[in-house]
């Protein structure tokens, strides 16, 4: 029952020695062993096979066939964020239940959606989803575009139901002030390393006229991106990775969005104008933005873009985005 498959997802460190130093499984086989027992003990699951594990800073996901399909678990050792990844997971199972296209979490026999197993080095966060089939998107495909705006006005409305993370602490990142300008201005004033001037400028232009934006902050994704989100025949099938969920305001999602949609893992350019247009038809055609978020939406898109922008290699295919 060996992976076929072990890499890390971001890193160029060993993955041998990233499962045996983070997670302290000596080889496949003990991760693999470990896995399926811990899954037939909690979940009730026999695995047939792990096709593939990918390690992550402190996190990992491996795929699995069993004899309920094939799923996905995924465990982290960062113990500090073990209160915000049981409740993201919650919210997963919560925005599952609207009709929202993502991974609804499997729950555990005892009805958990997110469960802490003894893993070799310490405890373990552990949550199983179902493996969900499609293609990352594509931002030159324009109608997948649209879907994924209409799919983040329909996450949008589920997540403002939930009201604040239920019961289990802080989000994984502190919550953002009520002042949307707080972000753009602190960083004219402190961070702007001057990669675009002109740019800078129009944006403390923006910022001085801005009017008060009056619609409350909610919970949003803030990770909306090509590698987060799956595609069928040019519609989105499901949206990943709600451990970043926190407190914002939805033009400020939207924004982010459209400024890093084409990213995707190590491929990191900017997202043309045409897909920015698609993604925000789309996501009008469910949730309409008041003359205010729109004001806000081109200010914060235009933030995100300067703050976006590398030092050397691509800088001037951001610039020109912009």
């Amino acid at each position: 029952m060996l992976p076929l498959d072990l890499s890390m997802l971001w890193e160029s460190a060993d993955p041998g020695d990233a499962l045996r130093e983070r997670f302290g499984f000596d080889g496949l086989g003990a991760a693999t062993a470990w896995v399926g027992d811990a899954l037939e003990r909690t979940w009730a699951l026999s695995v047939f096979s792990c096709p593939r594990l990918v390690i992550s800073d402190q996190n990992a996901i491996i795929w699995v066939s069993t004899d309920r399909g094939d799923l996905v678990l995924k465990w982290s050792r960062a113990q500090e964020r073990f209160p915000a990844l049981e409740s993201s997971t919650r919210v997963l199972h919560h925005v599952a239940e609207h009709g929202v296209p993502v991974a609804a979490p499997l729950p555990a026999q005892d009805g958990r959606v997110r469960v802490t197993l003894d893993g070799p080095l310490g405890p373990l966060s552990a949550a199983v989803l179902p493996e969900v089939t499609g293609h990352w998107l594509d931002v030159a495909d324009l109608d997948a575009v649209r879907s994924a705006g209409s799919t983040l006005a329909a996450l949008h409305t589920a997540l403002r139901s939930v009201g604040h993370l239920p019961d289990a602490g802080a989000p994984s990142r502190p919550a953002q002030s009520g002042d949307p300008a707080q972000g753009p201005g602190h960083w004219l004033a402190v961070v702007d390393r001057g990669l675009a001037p002109e740019d800078s400028r129009r944006l403390a232009r923006m910022l001085a006229g801005a009017p008060p934006l009056e619609r409350e902050q909610q919970l949003v994704h803030h990770d909306y991106r090509a590698a987060n989100i799956l595609v069928r025949d040019s519609a989105v099938v499901g949206v990943l990775d709600f451990d970043g969920i926190e407190p914002a305001h939805r033009v400020d999602d939207l924004a982010r969005a459209s400024v890093y949609l084409a990213t995707r893992f190590t491929g990191w350019g900017p997202t043309p104008r045409p897909a920015r247009a698609a993604l925000r038809e789309g996501y009008e055609s469910v949730q309409p933005l008041s003359a205010d978020e729109v004001h806000w939406l081109e200010i914060l898109t235009l933030w995100y873009g300067l703050t976006a922008i590398p030092d050397g290699a691509g800088m001037e295919a951001w610039v020109a985005a912009l």
